[in-house]
């Protein structure tokens, strides 16, 4: 069955983590992305945290299925030839270098819009350019950092804190994919190409959007309202740590239930919603809330949230995580066990979805990796292993017209 990318051909420049994400995506929707590497060594992921000697480690499979490996010295006059050619031919090139790399390479955006007037050129930046900090070499955690989400996760006695979430690495990944689908719309209707472009600090502050109204209202009235700092802590001028408050206006917190001496994760997260405030009553068997004037209300709760909170973990306490909300989904009560890496790997219903994915791969076996976030109708994208390193150069070279000799010769000359 064709798929909506087929035909398109992607030139994978990218390393590490926030390109290759955005990539993957693009080859699991039927894209041909050719992953351009140094040989003899490739993506650093491939080598770093493996857990078989020898093999390509689980950092480099689970961010480059479905995409074809050429091996290629750019810096070399038949390694520069390949890449034109191979330019000539592509509809995209993504990159993550540094600062002004692809220049001294010789491949500016005025000599790639020379090769190809409809080439779309897709970047991963740290900061945007023109910023002040865009000479700043820029990582997961580092992008956390300048982005906002640090200052604003953790809780309020302790430092800022990182989120295990990659928001500054596969989330700039998903941002750049969807600026790549859109120039390729804006391509149908030009007939040109163009730049894009997306930098971690700015998709780390998309995510963190809740976190700038906030600190609006905070400047306005001097007081965050859902915050457990509020009514008897006090603020500062900067949106403060809330710790496991929700980011919503609706009270939250992560819960104790049954194990949690022994287990780590035997909590739930429970939301306080001001519609389920009645059903919430009943499902802990305290009606008596309902109506009174202490609890009836949102603004009338806030004071004693936390007295609140300790009267459902003694409902939970002897309930399970998932006993508790297999009880509390019938009174449409938002909440979730926390689930562990391991529990994840192994829902049933994650990988009935696709959503987890169980892959072969040429040296390794099988593995687990993540599958598609997103769901179709008439499309269920198939998940293939990544490639060995260099694995389809010869094939990459042949549909560019080089004969079998000509593939040696580069060989020979370690271009490719």
């Amino acid at each position: 069955m064709s798929k909506p990318l087929d035909g398109v051909k992607i030139i994978d420049f990218t390393h590490v983590q926030a390109g290759p994400a955005c990539t993957q995506m693009l080859a699991w929707f039927g894209a041909d992305v050719i992953k351009v590497e140094r040989p003899g060594s490739g993506d650093v992921t491939r080598s770093q945290l493996r857990d078989i000697p020898g093999v390509d480690a689980l950092y480099f499979t689970m961010l480059n299925s479905n995409k074809r490996s050429l091996t290629l010295d750019t810096k070399k006059p038949e390694g520069k030839e390949v890449l034109e050619k191979l330019i000539r031919e592509s509809d995209v090139l993504v990159e993550n270098f540094g600062p002004g790399a692809l220049d001294r390479m010789g491949f500016s955006w005025e000599r790639l819009n020379e090769l190809n007037p409809k080439m779309i050129v897709a970047s991963v930046k740290g900061f945007s350019d023109g910023h002040h900090y865009d000479d700043l070499k820029v990582y997961e955690n580092v992008a956390q950092c300048a982005g906002g989400a640090a200052s604003t996760t953790g809780f309020w006695d302790g430092p800022p804190t990182i989120s295990a979430a990659a928001l500054g690495d596969s989330n700039t990944g998903m941002h750049l994919a969807i600026g790549i689908l859109t120039a390729l719309i804006g391509r149908d209707k030009t007939g040109k190409g163009q730049k894009v472009a997306v930098s971690m600090q700015d998709s780390v502050l998309n995510l963190c959007r809740v976190k700038l109204r906030d600190q609006q209202r905070l400047d306005r009235v001097g007081y965050l309202e859902e915050y457990p700092q509020y009514p008897h802590g006090e603020f500062s001028d900067v949106v403060p740590r809330g710790g496991n408050a929700g980011g919503g206006g609706q009270p939250g917190w992560v819960l104790k239930c049954k194990g949690w001496e022994t287990d780590a994760n035997a909590y739930i997260y429970f939301t306080v919603q001001g519609h389920a405030w009645e059903p919430i009553c009943r499902a802990i068997g305290r009606p008596e809330w309902i109506d009174d004037p202490a609890y009836k209300t949102a603004e009338a709760r806030q004071p004693h949230i936390f007295e609140i909170f300790k009267t459902i973990e003694e409902w939970l306490a002897d309930k399970t995580k998932f006993e508790a909300v297999d009880v509390l989904r019938k009174f449409d009560i938002p909440c979730s066990p926390v689930l562990t890496m391991k529990e994840l790997a192994n829902d049933p219903s994650l990988r009935a979805s696709g959503t987890i994915a169980e892959v072969q791969h040429k040296e390794r076996g099988s593995y687990l990796t993540v599958g598609s976030p997103i769901k179709f109708s008439d499309m269920k994208p198939e998940i293939t292993g990544s490639p060995l390193l260099g694995e389809h150069t010869e094939e990459v070279l042949a549909g560019l017209g080089y004969s079998r000799n000509q593939i040696e010769n580069l060989r020979e000359s370690k271009v490719v």
